[in-house]
Protein backbone atom coordinates (compact mmCIF):
# COMPACT_ATOMS: atom_id res chain seq x y z
CA UNK A 1 0.00 0.00 0.00
CA UNK A 2 1.61 3.20 -0.90
CA UNK A 3 -1.18 5.74 -0.91
CA UNK A 4 -0.88 8.26 -3.90
CA UNK A 5 2.38 7.60 -4.66
CA UNK A 6 2.76 4.76 -7.91
CA UNK A 7 5.60 4.27 -10.34
CA UNK A 8 5.86 7.13 -12.95
CA UNK A 9 4.78 9.43 -10.29
CA UNK A 10 7.70 12.68 -9.47
CA UNK A 11 9.02 11.69 -6.38
CA UNK A 12 8.46 14.26 -3.70
CA UNK A 13 11.40 16.57 -3.03
CA UNK A 14 12.53 17.27 0.71
CA UNK A 15 14.58 19.32 2.91
CA UNK A 16 16.50 17.05 5.85
CA UNK A 17 18.99 17.52 7.75
CA UNK A 18 22.27 15.10 7.63
CA UNK A 19 24.40 13.61 10.22
CA UNK A 20 26.65 17.02 10.43
CA UNK A 21 23.13 18.91 10.01
CA UNK A 22 23.80 20.73 6.49
CA UNK A 23 20.47 20.28 5.07
CA UNK A 24 20.10 18.40 1.98
CA UNK A 25 17.59 18.22 -0.62
CA UNK A 26 16.23 15.30 -3.07
CA UNK A 27 16.85 18.08 -5.53
CA UNK A 28 20.50 18.58 -5.06
CA UNK A 29 20.75 14.50 -6.69
CA UNK A 30 18.99 15.44 -9.80
CA UNK A 31 20.33 13.98 -12.61
CA UNK A 32 21.55 10.79 -10.86
CA UNK A 33 19.67 7.22 -10.14
CA UNK A 34 18.65 7.65 -6.68
CA UNK A 35 17.72 4.61 -4.12
CA UNK A 36 15.66 6.27 -1.11
CA UNK A 37 16.13 3.87 1.25
CA UNK A 38 13.68 4.48 4.58
CA UNK A 39 14.49 2.36 7.15
CA UNK A 40 12.44 1.95 10.85
CA UNK A 41 15.08 2.74 13.40
CA UNK A 42 18.54 3.63 13.96
CA UNK A 43 20.60 0.27 16.09
CA UNK A 44 17.73 -1.79 15.25
CA UNK A 45 19.25 -5.51 14.07
CA UNK A 46 17.41 -5.35 10.59
CA UNK A 47 17.75 -1.59 9.87
CA UNK A 48 21.26 -2.54 10.73
CA UNK A 49 22.10 -5.10 8.55
CA UNK A 50 19.90 -3.57 5.78
CA UNK A 51 22.09 -0.14 5.48
CA UNK A 52 25.33 -2.67 5.43
CA UNK A 53 23.94 -4.43 2.85
CA UNK A 54 23.66 -1.07 0.67
CA UNK A 55 27.04 -0.38 2.55
CA UNK A 56 29.35 -2.89 1.13
CA UNK A 57 27.06 -3.01 -2.62
CA UNK A 58 27.92 0.52 -2.76
CA UNK A 59 31.15 0.12 -5.39
CA UNK A 60 28.05 -2.24 -7.62
CA UNK A 61 25.97 0.99 -7.25
CA UNK A 62 28.51 3.68 -7.86
CA UNK A 63 29.25 1.57 -11.06
CA UNK A 64 25.37 1.80 -11.99
CA UNK A 65 25.43 5.78 -11.03
CA UNK A 66 23.39 5.29 -8.47
CA UNK A 67 23.03 7.22 -4.81
CA UNK A 68 21.93 5.60 -1.92
CA UNK A 69 20.36 8.07 0.55
CA UNK A 70 19.29 6.42 3.95
CA UNK A 71 16.38 8.09 5.75
CA UNK A 72 14.74 7.49 9.47
CA UNK A 73 12.87 9.13 11.46
CA UNK A 74 15.90 9.33 14.29
CA UNK A 75 17.27 12.69 15.19
CA UNK A 76 20.61 13.87 13.42
CA UNK A 77 23.10 13.25 16.50
CA UNK A 78 21.36 8.74 16.97
CA UNK A 79 22.17 8.94 12.90
CA UNK A 80 25.50 10.06 12.80
CA UNK A 81 26.80 7.39 15.77
CA UNK A 82 24.64 4.62 13.75
CA UNK A 83 26.39 5.85 10.37
CA UNK A 84 29.87 6.29 11.82
CA UNK A 85 29.33 2.70 14.16
CA UNK A 86 28.57 0.75 10.69
CA UNK A 87 31.28 2.88 8.50
CA UNK A 88 27.94 4.31 6.36
CA UNK A 89 28.94 5.81 3.38
CA UNK A 90 26.11 7.52 1.78
CA UNK A 91 23.98 10.18 3.28
CA UNK A 92 21.75 9.32 6.18
CA UNK A 93 18.95 11.94 6.38
CA UNK A 94 16.39 12.82 9.80
CA UNK A 95 12.79 13.19 9.09
CA UNK A 96 12.17 14.17 12.86
CA UNK A 97 9.32 16.20 11.95
CA UNK A 98 7.94 13.10 10.07
CA UNK A 99 7.06 15.08 6.64
CA UNK A 100 9.14 13.15 4.70
CA UNK A 101 7.18 9.90 5.23
CA UNK A 102 3.87 11.55 5.51
CA UNK A 103 4.28 12.53 1.80
CA UNK A 104 5.45 9.16 0.79
CA UNK A 105 2.47 8.06 2.63
CA UNK A 106 5.11 5.27 4.87
CA UNK A 107 4.38 6.31 8.25
CA UNK A 108 4.55 3.32 11.05
CA UNK A 109 2.13 4.06 13.50
CA UNK A 110 2.32 3.38 17.61
CA UNK A 111 5.87 1.39 16.28
CA UNK A 112 6.78 -1.31 18.71
CA UNK A 113 3.72 -0.97 20.58
CA UNK A 114 4.05 2.77 21.51
CA UNK A 115 1.01 4.78 21.27
CA UNK A 116 1.68 7.79 19.45
CA UNK A 117 5.37 6.91 18.33
CA UNK A 118 5.24 7.12 14.38
CA UNK A 119 8.61 5.61 12.62
CA UNK A 120 9.12 5.09 8.96
CA UNK A 121 7.57 1.59 7.24
CA UNK A 122 10.92 0.07 5.68
CA UNK A 123 10.58 0.63 2.06
CA UNK A 124 12.35 1.45 -1.19
CA UNK A 125 12.12 3.92 -3.83
CA UNK A 126 13.77 4.17 -7.12
CA UNK A 127 13.98 7.92 -8.51
CA UNK A 128 15.55 7.85 -12.82
CA UNK A 129 17.79 11.23 -13.34
CA UNK A 130 14.60 13.51 -13.41
CA UNK A 131 13.48 12.30 -10.18
CA UNK A 132 10.61 9.78 -11.79
CA UNK A 133 9.40 6.78 -9.37
CA UNK A 134 10.69 3.89 -11.22
CA UNK A 135 10.20 1.35 -8.03
CA UNK A 136 8.47 0.88 -4.76
CA UNK A 137 8.59 -1.55 -2.25
CA UNK A 138 6.53 -0.92 0.87
CA UNK A 139 7.31 -3.43 3.91
CA UNK A 140 3.70 -3.65 6.71
CA UNK A 141 6.51 -6.05 9.26
CA UNK A 142 9.54 -3.68 10.14
CA UNK A 143 11.56 -6.97 9.85
CA UNK A 144 11.45 -7.78 6.11
CA UNK A 145 14.19 -7.16 4.33
CA UNK A 146 14.08 -5.46 0.60
CA UNK A 147 14.94 -7.96 -2.27
CA UNK A 148 18.35 -6.05 -3.15
CA UNK A 149 19.05 -7.89 -6.19
CA UNK A 150 15.40 -6.79 -7.66
CA UNK A 151 16.72 -3.47 -7.03
CA UNK A 152 20.28 -3.70 -8.75
CA UNK A 153 18.21 -5.04 -11.60
CA UNK A 154 15.65 -2.33 -11.92
CA UNK A 155 18.96 -0.10 -11.60
CA UNK A 156 20.48 -1.48 -14.39
CA UNK A 157 17.65 -1.67 -16.50
CA UNK A 158 17.29 2.59 -16.09
CA UNK A 159 18.94 4.91 -18.52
Amino acid sequence: MTGSLKIGDKAPDFSLPDVELKIRSLKEFRGQKVVLAFFVGAFTSVCTKEMCVFRDSMARLINLKAQVIGISVNDPFSNKEFAEKNRLTFPILSDYNRETIKAYNIQLRDFAGLKGYTAAKRSIFVLDKQGIIRYIWVAEDPKVEPNYKEIEEIIEKMD
